[in-house]
């Protein structure tokens, strides 16, 4: 078998891409403007870190915008391969924005609060080019969209990707010591990271190295 793929996120600058890119990553994840969590780094610098980033990998937007004419402005900007919508969007805003940046992937997070996540997942994969499963509470007054760093049912992940056809990326909580049964678990596309290689909030290289070697 091959190496499970995966997407290192919270890139905080030009040395930690290339960090995660020198460890194997086949994607990383900019984070721009969040109501809570960590990662979050300027437009500015997103799109310094895109324009530098190989081909063969992949740059994620995370973005927490919900409107299509204003994430299609924020990606003008940012310029990454794919937009991470870490919200829940609607099947036509997302027509909508697919037409106003036609060659980008757009990928809808999910977050898995409890069985519901699959129905919630089913319909998402009829607009998405991927699904991003996470452990967010969108439902907060201050809503947690990611980075949270904990592991939600992947029984529910597992029933969620068995029912689309689309790529289907894992995350939350994920770190060397358990990404091994997560992926046994699930059997998803990639796995994604962000807290779980970090030590103070700076990607730690021993951290990673024992991630990609566990995925292996």
């Amino acid at each position: 078998m091959s190496p499970t793929r995966f997407k290192v996120c919270c890139i905080g600058g030009p040395d930690e891409a290339s960090l995660a890119i020198r460890y194997g990553a086949s994607a990383i994840g900019l984070v721009s403007a969040m109501p809570s969590g960590p990662g979050v780094i300027g437009e500015e610098l997103i799109r310094r870190i895109a324009a530098s980033t190989p081909p063969a990998v992949s740059t994620f937007l995370l973005t927490s915008l919900t409107d299509p004419a204003a994430i299609a402005e924020q990606h003008r900007r940012c310029a990454t391969t794919a937009i991470q919508l870490v919200d829940r969007m609607e099947a036509s805003a997302c027509e909508e924005l697919r037409a106003a940046r036609p060659g980008v992937r757009l990928v809808q997070v999910v977050h898995v609060t409890g069985p519901a996540a699959l129905g919630e997942a089913v319909e998402a994969a009829r607009y998405a080019d991927a699904l991003l499963l996470d452990s967010g509470r969108p439902d907060l007054a201050v809503k947690e969209l990611g980075g949270t760093g904990r592991v939600h049912d992947w029984a529910v992940s597992r029933a969620i990707r068995e029912a689309v056809e689309i790529p289907v990326f894992l995350a939350g909580g994920l770190g060397p010591r358990n990404v091994a049964e997560a992926v046994r678990a699930v059997e998803p596309y990639a796995v994604d990271v962000c807290s779980g290689v970090r030590t103070g909030g700076r990607l730690d290289e021993d951290k990673l190295a024992r991630f990609a070697a566990a995925l292996a």
